[in-house]
């Protein structure tokens, strides 16, 4: 649509985007509509052709496709950074999860685990290499429930009739969800806090509009936004 801008982003930001539809429409004029998803995946999206104004991705990501050309590199500005963290059924005790110890025995204790995916999202990969690191992959293995990206492990996660489900994925992603609550953080040593960043795309066919949600995004008057949203400074 001529009055729409197109976003490709991390699940991460869907919670913080939503929050701010009406304030960029009475700014703009312009509605947005947008793909949310695992950030490799949206990353590939953009190489592929799909059209987008701006993309929201983790820092990393975002520096790769100005390498490649696909985002215009002076427009490019972090939004926040996102904690990894576990989740539970509104109706289910939280997981104290202090140390390494408790990580792995609320774990070992689930009946099942819901996760992003392990291969092009930013906290399933982390949650594979978690396991690993605890020595537990292989023993839950099957007890892993793995989504597409975050969001729709999470909406999972609220319906499960398992007895003692518990989900991990980005705290915005927990915090955006009906019917989860956000648990508690990883423990150190086993912590992940991402920097998540926007830029308009080269093919843009909004470029201003794009910089103008961007800005919106980033602004010092959202820092309230944000902080509901889950993220950090």
């Amino acid at each position: 649509m001529a009055d729409t801008v197109n976003i490709l982003s991390g699940g991460a930001a869907q919670g913080l985007v939503s929050g701010l539809v009406e304030t960029f429409k009475a700014q703009t004029g312009f509605s947005i509509e947008g793909e949310f998803g695992a950030v490799g995946v949206m990353a590939d999206r953009l190489r592929t052709g799909t059209p987008a104004d701006l993309v929201i991705l983790t820092q990393a990501l975002i520096a790769k496709l100005a390498e490649e050309k696909l985002v215009i590199s002076s427009s490019i500005a972090d939004i926040g950074r996102v904690e990894t963290a576990l989740a539970v059924r509104s109706r289910d005790p939280k997981a104290t999860v202090k140390t390494e110890t408790d990580l792995r025995e609320v774990l070992r204790s689930a009946d099942a685990i819901f996760v992003p995916d392990t291969k092009a999202s930013t906290a399933g990969r982390h949650v594979a290499k978690v396991l690993d690191q605890l020595g537990i992959g292989y023993e839950v293995a099957s007890r892993l429930k793995i989504f597409p990206d975050g969001a729709t492990a999470m909406r999972e996660l609220a319906a499960s009739t398992a007895q003692r489900p518990i989900g991990c994925t980005q705290a915005t992603e927990i915090i955006a969800t009906d019917g989860i609550v956000l648990s508690g953080a990883l423990p150190p040593g086993y912590e992940l806090v991402t920097m998540y960043t926007a830029g308009v795309t080269a093919r843009a066919a909004h470029p201003n509009e794009a910089a103008a949600l961007i800005a919106l995004l980033a602004g010092a008057d959202q820092s309230k936004l944000r902080q509901r949203a889950g993220f950090a400074g």
